[in-house]
């Protein structure tokens, strides 16, 4: 058992945490709102930090699940942030989706001060987190993540090493273009299933037994088919995660047209008051 810091109690940290504590680490969690902090520890058991300093403060282990680039660098750095509370030998572990820029940078800084640093990524949205079920990317030294990820397994279903600093990220951009992509074209589908007068349920028990079958059209169908996007991962994070894909692409040449205009199209579904919707809501600017 170790001695976990979670730093982050949003849709995604607050159980993570949970996982680690039942699971019997020593866990103490910090968040910006302390509501958020005060309700975790009235479920589960672990102490609540006043910082992230503090949090981190004899913490073999720091986990931060939180917003994007900014929000790490200011959990990370500063008088009060979780770096200066960090002593040699422990391993910060970035559960947050960010740009592999600011993880090289905040890598270099851990290095520097004799700590490592692991970017881990997660995909399986809030459901996965939730029941312990969430597919964990990672990038950084060999030895660090061996540290890391016997603690990680307490809310993961896979967690593998992808390469140096920043490759947790570049995988997760991989997992992110997949997706988008991946969702345009089951909002077309079931648009087109509704135009042609066709029932949902069956066209999709018949086309989910063959090559078209994918998690996105198991779990989010039926409630794409009601127009209820209230499940999982929100358009305005997704419009983040795009947004880094598409810069780290012009950094490494690749080309990525349908990912471009994806991002597009949610950027409708956020002007049509959609930015807190779930992913899936791309077939609500079909119907409009």
């Amino acid at each position: 058992m170790a001695r976990v810091a979670f730093l982050g109690l949003g849709v995604m940290g607050f159980p993570m945490a949970g996982h680690l504590a039942a699971a019997g680490h020593e866990v103490t969690v910090w968040n910006r709102s302390a509501a958020k902090a005060r309700a975790w520890s009235e479920k589960h058991k672990g102490r609540i930090a006043a910082t992230a300093r503090e949090a981190a403060s004899g913490a073999e282990l720091v986990m931060a699940c939180v917003g994007n680039d900014d929000d790490l660098r200011q959990v990370c750095l500063g008088d009060e942030g979780a770096f200066a509370g960090m002593g040699k030998g422990a391993v910060f572990v970035d559960h947050t989706t960010v740009s592999a820029t600011v993880t090289r940078e905040l890598s270099a800084i851990a290095a520097g001060r004799g700590f490592g640093f692991v970017d881990a990524p997660v995909s399986g949205g809030q459901a996965g987190a939730e029941n312990g079920q969430l597919s964990v990317m990672c990038g950084g030294e060999s030895d660090d993540y061996a540290r890391a990820e016997p603690v990680i397994a307490a809310y993961a279903r896979i967690c593998r090493l992808m390469g140096p600093s920043g490759a947790g990220q570049l995988t997760k951009m991989c997992n992110q273009i997949a997706i988008a992509g991946l969702v345009q074209g089951l909002s077309e589908s079931l648009h087109f299933a509704e135009k042609a007068g066709l029932s949902i349920p069956e066209v999709v028990e018949v086309i989910s037994q063959g090559a078209a079958a994918s998690w996105q059209m198991q779990n989010r169908y039926q409630t794409m088919a009601k127009n209820r996007f209230d499940f999982g991962f929100a358009v305005d994070w997704m419009r983040k995660d795009l947004g880094i894909c598409l810069g780290a692409a012009d950094e490494n040449g690749a080309s990525l047209p349908v990912t471009a205009l994806v991002d597009q199209f949610y950027k409708d579904v956020q002007q049509m008051g959609g930015g807190r919707w779930d992913t899936s809501s791309l077939i609500a600017r079909l119907r409009r």
